[in-house]
């Protein structure tokens, strides 16, 4: 068989499905498959490819880079494929929606809302994935993107969905210690690095000087809640995505009515409005209105 022939559909799917689950036994259930049928299929296509796409682990794989830089090509050709199939022979019983959202906002909104969204839209299958460094974002392939801070460097086109509010949280033995602002300086803080509202931003509008202050330098607001929930220091909610995460910590807030406005928003960011398949039109109207929903309650809840 000549490599510059186009692989077989089948090991597209199935290459697809492992890469974006890093497993070949997730894969295998998605695809009402056996694992090692999913393993034989990836298999034949790195063979016809002449190149490895995955580095296989005991209990999981991961893209090699020729993978990497393979499956957002991959990706868009199936959903070419599925949208072309369904204009021209009819629906196709489920169409595949590739949404790509910054960690927090995925965990801390839509991993609560996933059943919503599925329930009401049962022929279109919602694929989840999360990123962190604007790297993620920008070389992988999505439908549509959520992303946190200024949107224009995603997309042409965006929607502003919802903004933050910062308190400070920790364990409820160090909570107890802290009865006015000034105390969080008796502790280790967590610092979200990519955040440009951060402890700098509460201190300033709480009046407070931060000079001796102890910084401890995390890439994530999932990464800081899980350090403070082992005690290692105080983290910054960031309400209303923070909240499903700082509760399943165990974090409280450290000083309740101490709150802080932040100073960017989520975005909801496509190429143009006009050329969004039905899937992401559906989507967008249903996250919009859900965020809507955020709006209209207090993002304080009494505390």
């Amino acid at each position: 068989m000549e490599r510059t022939r186009i692989p077989s559909l089948n090991w597209l799917r199935v290459f697809e499905a492992a890469a974006r689950t890093e497993s070949f036994a997730r894969a295998a259930a998605e695809l009402n498959m056996s694992a090692p049928a999913v393993s034989q299929q990836v298999k034949a296509l790195e063979t016809h490819l002449g190149t490895a796409l995955f580095i296989r682990h005991a209990h999981a794989v991961r893209l090699t880079e020729a993978g990497r830089a393979y499956l957002p090509s991959v990706q868009a050709s199936l959903v070419s494929l599925e949208t072309s199939t369904a204009g021209l022979f009819g629906r196709a019983r489920e169409e595949r929606l590739y949404v790509q959202a910054v960690h927090i906002f995925a965990q801390g909104v839509l991993a609560p809302l996933y059943t919503d969204f599925t329930t009401r839209h049962p022929d279109i299958a919602l694929m989840l994935t999360t990123g962190n460094a604007v790297g993620d974002f920008i070389h992988a392939f999505s439908d549509l993107k959520i992303i946190f801070g200024a949107p224009s460097a995603f997309g042409p086109a965006h929607d502003r969905l919802i903004g933050e509010t910062l308190y400070p949280v920790a364990r409820p033995e160090i909570a107890a210690t802290i009865r006015t602002p000034a105390d969080l300086l008796s502790h280790p803080l967590l610092e979200v690095a990519t955040h440009r509202a951060g402890w700098p931003h509460v201190f300033e509008t709480l009046r407070i000087l931060g000079a001796g202050a102890r910084f401890r330098m995390v890439d994530s607001t999932v990464m800081a809640a899980a350090l403070a929930g082992q005690g290692a220091g105080v983290a910054l909610a960031r309400a209303p995505a923070s909240d499903p995460i700082m509760a399943a910590q165990g974090l409280v807030p450290c000083l309740p009515g101490v709150a802080v406005p932040g100073l960017e928003f989520y975005h909801l960011v496509y190429p143009d409005a006009g050329t969004l398949r039905r899937p992401a039109r559906a989507f967008r109207a249903w996250l919009i209105d859900r965020m809507a929903d955020y709006a209209a309650r207090s993002i304080l809840v009494d505390r």
